[in-house]
């Protein structure tokens, strides 16, 4: 099976007031397509850092990242801007949708912004349907729930088909039974939407819910397994 993300001794050090902080440490994952990885830690642990990198939002202080065997890190920052809006899809603990548009609007809006106009409205629908909001779709955001609206994230982020999916502690906000849905849901999309998923979590609960488990401490790799 295709590794689609692979890390190869990926460092991160940051500046700081006494001199140099190490993020990351020598980071070495492989994650093959279709997965549902999980990347787990405590906070500062360096799981959202990594994940920044893998993800084309930041570059490391040294080492490579590949992404369907291509390097991002020799990438133009345009190549880099493409592949995020193209190939990627985000969502984060931060829902962030527009208060002024409803479900279907939000979700539309992200098919706009990728410049796709062909059977628009009925991606939308498919989408959140997916998610189980196929009577929810003109609701505003004021009118949902919090997993209500990380549901609609999440079909905004797989509306222009991406090939993998980067989700931000989606379920730090959320119930234990709402998070567990969440995840489900993330399960089912792996499968239906042949998407890459890469979620980071700090909730021991849902350590066994994914295809394999990435952990990280103190900026440290402490184990990749299936």
């Amino acid at each position: 099976m295709e590794r689609i993300i692979e890390t190869e001794h990926v460092n991160r050090v940051f500046a700081v007031s006494s001199g140099e902080f190490c993020a990351l440490k020598d980071i070495n994952v492989s994650i093959p397509e279709g997965a549902f990885a999980i990347l787990k830690g405590r906070s500062g642990s360096g799981k959202t850092t990594l994940m920044n990198i893998i993800g084309a939002l930041d570059y490391p202080t040294s080492g490579k990242v590949r992404i369907a065997g291509n390097d991002i890190t020799e990438m133009s920052e345009t190549d880099r801007e493409n592949m995020r809006r193209n190939m990627f899809g985000f969502v984060f603990q931060a829902v962030s949708l527009i208060p002024t548009m409803n479900a279907f609007e939000n979700v539309e809006f992200s098919l706009r912004m990728a410049g796709i106009s062909e059977n628009r409205k009925e991606r939308v629908e498919e989408c959140l349907r997916r998610v189980g909001l196929a009577g929810r779709m003109r609701h505003m955001p004021a009118e949902m729930s919090g997993g209500e609206q990380q549901r609609v994230a999440i079909a905004r982020a797989i509306a222009h088909h991406p090939r993998i999916l980067f989700a931000d502690e989606p379920t730090a906000e959320l119930d234990s039974v709402m998070a567990a849905e969440i995840v489900q849901m993330f399960q089912e999309i792996t499968k239906k939407e042949r998407v890459t998923i890469l979620m980071t979590t700090h909730d021991t609960g849902l350590m066994d819910a994914g295809d394999m488990l990435i952990e990280l401490q103190n900026g440290e790799q402490i184990c990749q397994k299936q």
